[in-house]
C-alpha cells in the first residue's frame, strides 16, 4: 500500500470500457494492479477490479449522503503517507460495515469521524479532550461519550439537534488539528438528509 496516490485511467470512457467507469466513483473499494515509480506525481493503473461491490450504500439515499460527506473529509484530512496500510484498512473496514448495517447507521459518520481521528494521531478516547473550551449539556456530553466507546453496530439514541450539535463539534476538532481544514461543503447536504 502506497498511501494516497493520484492514478491516471486510459479509456474509461471508451466503448469497450463500458462498465468501468462505475468503479471509479467515490469510495469504491478497489483492488488496483498499478505501476509504482517514487517520485512521481499521477501513477497508472493497469489492472482494475471491485474489492467489495456495494449492496445498499450506492442506493440508499442516506447512507451515500454519508459517504458523500466522509469521502469530503477523508480528501481534507488525510494528507500523509503515514500508517497507509492501518488507514486503508480502517476505511475498507468501515465502508464495508455501512453498506452491510440494515438500520441504525444515523449516527455512523460520527463514530467514522471519531476512529479517523485516532488513525490520524490526534482522536480522543475522553468526552472532555473534543470539548477543549466548547460546552455541551450533560446529555449530549454522556452521548459523546458512549461514541468515543461505541462500535459502529451499537445503538445510541440521539435527537436530530444532538446530533447536529456533536457533528458541529467533532468538525471544529477536525478544524483545530488538520491543516487547512477548511468548510465542508457537504454538511449542510447530510443535515437534509439526516433530519
Amino acid at each position: 500500500m502506497f498511501g494516497l496516490q493520484s492514478y491516471i485511467v486510459n479509456g474509461v470512457r471508451s466503448k469497450s470500457a463500458r462498465g468501468l467507469i462505475a468503479l471509479y466513483q467515490p469510495l469504491m473499494l478497489l483492488d488496483l494492479v498499478v505501476y509504482h515509480k517514487e517520485n512521481t506525481n499521477i501513477l497508472r493503473i493497469k489492472e482494475v477490479k471491485c474489492f467489495h461491490p456495494y449492496a445498499s450504500l450506492l442506493t440508499d439515499i442516506r447512507k451515500s449522503t454519508q459517504a458523500l460527506f466522509l469521502n469530503e473529509i477523508i480528501n481534507k484530512a488525510i494528507k500523509e503517507q503515514s500508517h497507509a496500510r492501518e488507514i486503508c484498512s480502517f476505511l475498507f473496514d468501515s465502508f464495508e460495515v455501512l453498506d452491510r448495517l440494515a438500520d441504525n447507521y444515523e449516527n455512523f459518520h460520527l463514530l467514522f469521524l471519531i476512529k479517523l481521528s485516532r488513525f490520524l494521531g490526534f482522536g480522543p478516547h475522553q468526552a472532555h479532550e473534543l470539548l477543549i473550551g466548547r460546552v455541551l449539556d450533560v446529555k449530549e456530553e454522556i452521548i459523546l461519550q458512549r461514541m468515543l466507546e461505541a462500535g459502529y453496530s451499537e445503538i445510541i439514541p440521539v435527537t436530530n439537534s444532538q446530533r447536529r450539535n456533536l457533528l458541529d463539534l467533532v468538525l471544529r476538532f477536525y478544524a483545530d488539528h488538520v491543516e487547512n481544514f477548511g468548510e465542508v461543503r457537504s454538511v449542510h447536504v447530510l443535515r437534509e438528509v439526516l433530519e
